[in-house]
């Protein structure tokens, strides 16, 4: 268990990544892997439901009650990078609520490849992949996947069955990514759950010693509307990169973890 001398301000760990890609699950193995020595919290955002919330709920991976819904209502980046006060009000409530935590988990809506959260918000943060969303996602890059302090190659058990080489898209990820940490993770293989464990355990130890400093992981990319033209009234909308045709809703959990790369 953690000391009882454990500071207030926890460590605020970011979720992100696109629909699909095992967020939920992957925040359901940190608790399973940590709840029995670390005072442990959870923020979801969905758009117009709590669904991720009821998921690890029912997952009983905590205590219900430290497992909190935002519904932002709006595009999923907003309220994790534009506008962050709803979660930033989420994530000191269950601190004042359950003090002293050690990690609260942020959990954003399923967004797209640009999705990031503010520094304000999240003292770190995971970027979330999956084999399943295709072998050459991860050197397509972006803000989450080039910068984020670590990017997570998940469901790595189900490559055989859809053809991607994880060890290629893990290199793939480590050159997007300049060297930075890369993990591949499937929940039933023991190490890569263990190299999880670890990683959250030495991002903690570096935010109660003052040595970590959060990254801003840059502006969304920008995007155009279809239609629009080439005239002075046409822009692009660089603060949020948002295409307006992903798919947030069609959301399903899965079950997965990683093996430890870079």
């Amino acid at each position: 268990m953690a000391e009882d001398n454990a500071p207030t301000r926890s460590l605020r760990l970011g979720v992100a990544g696109p629909v699909g890609t095992g967020k939920s699950s992957l925040i359901a193995t940190v608790c399973r892997a940590l709840a029995d020595e670390l005072r442990l919290g959870v923020i979801t955002n969905d758009i117009y439901t709590d669904e991720d919330a009821r998921f690890l709920r029912s997952a009983g991976v905590l205590d219900p009650e430290r497992i909190r819904a935002v519904e932002t209502g709006a595009c999923p980046h907003t309220a994790i990078r534009d506008d962050i006060t709803t979660n930033l009000i989420a994530v000191e409530d269950l601190e004042r609520d359950f003090a002293p935590l050690d990690v609260v988990l942020i959990e954003s809506g399923g967004d797209n490849l640009t999705a990031t959260f503010s520094p304000a918000l999240v003292d770190a943060q995971i970027f979330v992949l999956d084999v399943a969303g295709g072998g050459d996602v991860a050197r397509k890059g972006g803000p989450g996947i080039g910068r984020a302090d670590l990017l997570v190659v998940n469901k790595t058990d189900l490559a055989p069955y859809v053809g991607v080489d994880v060890q290629l898209m893990v290199a793939d990820g480590l050159a997007a990514r300049d060297g930075r940490p890369v993990l591949a993770l499937s929940r039933d293989d023991k190490d890569s759950v263990a190299a999880l464990r670890a990683w959250v355990l030495s991002i903690l130890a570096a935010h109660r010693a003052g040595t970590h400093v959060p990254q801003d992981p840059g502006p969304m990319a920008p995007h155009f509307h279809a239609g629009d033209g080439d005239d002075e009234s046409d822009h692009a909308h660089g603060h949020d990169g948002h295409d307006h045709g992903h798919d947030d809703h069609d959301h399903h959990h899965d079950h997965a973890q990683e093996r430890a790369h870079g």
